[in-house]
């Protein structure tokens, strides 16, 4: 387990994975993010994965935003 203040400076979550990389006697520990981008296309900005998201992904992703998005509208935002 890491340290609350090493969590909070690298943005950890739990459930985070982390990269380990080895070196003679030196031990490397890296946040895993994703390689993904951001740019704007025709005024939509869009995420690039570099891979195709499932079908689950994207349809529990359109679920999760249009439940906060009914909860703001209806003033039971958490």
């Amino acid at each position: 387990m890491l340290p609350k203040p090493v969590r909070d400076q690298l943005q950890l979550r739990a459930g985070d994975s982390l990269d380990l990389e080895t070196s003679d006697d030196r031990v490397t520990l890296r946040p895993s993010r994703p390689r993904g981008r951001m740019y704007k296309k025709q005024g939509v900005w869009v995420f690039d994965s570099g891979s195709p998201l499932s079908a689950e992904t994207v349809d529990e992703t359109l679920r999760q935003v249009r439940s906060e998005r009914d909860a703001h509208n209806s003033g039971k935002a958490r």
